[in-house]
């Protein structure tokens, strides 16, 4: 009952939210980059925030709205500190939403959120202390590049749907890493942003404010179960989205663009802007893939050392031949 009331209320939330941003133009138009040709209502990602709002009430047990007492306080997560960290890069996202930031200004922000889920996590501490740079760096990149690849209607919310439910079944059934709600909000309202973005001419779009929020979410979950197990395997859950921008990266340096301007090099982009193939089939195609991906290593026994070259190895071939087919398929779309 408390999960209907959740997503409830986080419908009416977003209704309201789309009145205020149509009143003060938090919209993003359409340009010769945009793989969208109508404005849009920008911003609809601050479902993510609101949602981890809704799960503090729950943990406060405001009203009809309550956690069991294990859910609570469960292994003293510090879900405050958590909260801290994703209010804050949400809070900087949306303000990159409706004005341009400078980079500087950016990664500022992104290394005192990363220092806070850090803290959420407990690692601060981690030896060797070189380690700490080195995930500072990782951490940002995999923030970055869900933002990124939040290209196209549908594609994070059904690839962040595909890693949550991943990541419950793993709770759920394997081994319990985390509070049942911290896994279960953030679906709720992957499903309620979908029903306005999954479509052929979407009601919003995720914006900074979701693509971002989001992925520090998926980044707590996945940090806390690589905690619990000692496995490093479940940063496979993101190496779809991984293997894309790493790839579009070197092509990009290789040609000399400026890495820090919007561009159309994706795969994605080129299945959607070049070939017209419907964004919503190929959000679909993304978000299955990943979650076979996630299937395999969730009933693996493979050690890391093998599992890591046993799923990317294909992974890589498959995203290279792929590119390489519709780069030579483009041409003859474009004469049809």
């Amino acid at each position: 009952m408390e999960y209907i009331i959740v997503t409830l209320l986080l419908f009416i939330l977003m209704l309201a939210y789309f009145k205020i941003a149509l009143k003060y133009k938090i919209i993003d138009k359409p340009n010769h980059r945009s793989a969208h040709s109508e404005v849009t209502i920008r911003g609809g990602g601050v479902v993510f925030p609101v949602a981890f709002l809704l799960f503090l009430l729950t943990i406060a047990g405001v009203g009809f709205l309550s956690l069991p007492a294990s859910d609570i306080n469960f292994e003293n997560h510090n879900f405050l500190m958590f909260g801290i960290g994703l209010l804050l890069i949400c809070i900087i996202s949306f303000i990159d939403d409706v004005t341009d930031l400078s980079s500087k200004i950016r990664l500022a922000f992104h290394v005192v959120v990363v220092t806070f889920l850090m803290l959420f996590l407990d690692i601060l501490a981690i030896q060797p202390m070189w380690l700490i740079p080195v995930l500072y760096i990782i951490i940002i990149g995999i923030l970055n590049a869900y933002n990124f690849m939040d290209g196209i209607n549908g594609i994070t919310g059904l690839y962040t749907l595909a890693v949550l439910l991943s990541l419950w079944y793993i709770n759920t059934y394997i081994i319990d890493f985390t509070a049942d709600g911290f896994i279960i909000y953030p679906l709720l309202a992957t499903i309620v942003f979908l029903f306005f973005n999954f479509r052929t001419k979407a009601k919003c779009f995720m914006g900074d404010i979701g693509s971002m929020g989001i992925a520090f979410w998926v980044i707590a979950l996945l940090g806390l179960l690589i905690l619990k197990t000692g496995e490093l395997k479940w940063i496979l859950f993101l190496s779809v989205y991984g293997v894309e921008v790493i790839a579009t990266l070197l092509e990009r340096l290789k040609l000399k663009e400026n890495i820090f301007e919007a561009h159309r090099r994706h795969l994605y982009q080129l299945f959607a802007n070049d070939l017209k193939i419907s964004h919503l089939t190929v959000s679909a195609v993304y978000a299955v893939c990943q979650l076979l991906i996630n299937a395999f290593v969730i009933f693996s026994d493979l050690p890391d050392a093998v599992i890591f070259p046993v799923v990317l190895m294909p992974l890589v071939i498959l995203y290279f031949y792929t590119k390489y087919a519709v780069k030579k398929a483009i041409p003859k779309a474009a004469k049809k």
